[in-house]
């Protein structure tokens, strides 16, 4: 079995970048009983690259995997991680994870892995990738997102699809307007990128 973070570098700014464990899904599964011991696996382009194992104990987790850093040599990790609850407004527990990193203890939903250990995302000053996005970059995920509701050929240059069949055609009109809008703010910032006018860029979409 491969080992846990091979390859994986500091620094890279987004969460996305980074593996991570939820408690909340652990907690959707069931997982989270005491004496359950249970794998986690990563996957990349449909093969597994990681897998760890992890122990449910009284009020923590042991997280038990081997990783290497930069090509090194493999080092094997076993350590705790704290769980607390908080009741929910309508009865039940939520489970969170207490970051593990020295001098932090925040209640978190994720964990990342950032070097050879798990920590939060404020340890590891990790950004949300939307963080990070410009008001373009929005702009096409957003049109992008409805594309794919719409079934249409994705990347906003590419024009517009038909209705999906089955779909009402008041949340046709809806999406679809919706899709033109964020596609002309998206084509706006691209335009101003590349220093060509929109109307040539428009003109390259209409051609599609």
């Amino acid at each position: 079995m491969g080992g846990y973070g091979s390859g994986r570098r500091l620094g890279a700014d987004c969460t996305e970048d980074y593996r991570s464990i939820d408690v909340r899904r652990w907690q959707r599964e069931g997982l989270l009983i005491r004496g359950q011991h249970f794998n986690t696996q990563w996957f990349l382009n449909g093969k597994k690259v990681a897998a760890m194992e992890v122990k449910v104990e009284t009020n923590q987790l042991r997280l038990i995997y081997s990783c290497r850093w930069n090509g090194g040599e493999w080092v094997s990790l076993d350590y705790p991680v704290g769980l607390q609850t908080t009741a929910c407004h309508y009865g039940g527990l939520r489970y969170w994870l207490t970051c593990p990193a020295s001098g932090c203890g925040r209640r978190v939903a994720k964990l990342y892995l950032g070097n050879k250990y798990f920590a939060c995302r404020q340890c590891y000053r990790l950004a949300y990738r939307s963080q990070r996005e410009t008001s373009d970059d929005r702009a096409t995920r957003k049109a992008d997102k409805i594309r794919d509701k719409l079934r249409w050929e994705p990347g906003i240059l590419n024009g517009r699809g038909w209705k999906p069949k089955g779909m009402h055609w008041k949340t046709y009109y809806r999406l679809a307007a919706d899709h033109d809008s964020y596609a002309s703010q998206a084509i706006q910032g691209i335009s101003a990128k590349l220093g060509i006018t929109t109307n040539r860029l428009s003109a390259l979409r209409s051609r599609k």
